[in-house]
């Protein structure tokens, strides 16, 4: 993994999602954010997969795909708390 330009978190952006074709009801449409950081963790925890696959985050003039916003999720600078990841282990295991 190559090494993050310094980045801030607290630039505005836009979040534009890609659409979700399969289902009827429209996704997730273009949202401005105070900062980049409310951008990210709102792209990252509550968009649907569906609509993060081909969405991009517009900062200033640079703009994220998919991997650039995950790449900033996981950066140690991400100013934000990250929602826990989900345990894999099962209780039916040990029964």
């Amino acid at each position: 993994m190559r090494p993050m330009r310094p980045f801030n978190f607290n630039t505005s952006a836009e979040l534009f999602p890609a659409a979700i074709r399969k289902k009827k009801r429209a996704g997730f449409t273009y949202r401005r954010f105070g900062t980049a950081a409310e951008a990210v963790q709102f792209a990252m925890e509550q968009l649907p997969t569906d609509s993060l696959n081909g969405a991009y985050l517009q900062v200033e003039e640079a703009r994220f795909d998919q991997n650039g916003i995950r790449s900033l999720y996981e950066s140690e600078a991400f100013p934000l708390p990250r929602r826990p990841k989900p345990d894999t282990s099962t209780d039916a295991d040990a029964a």
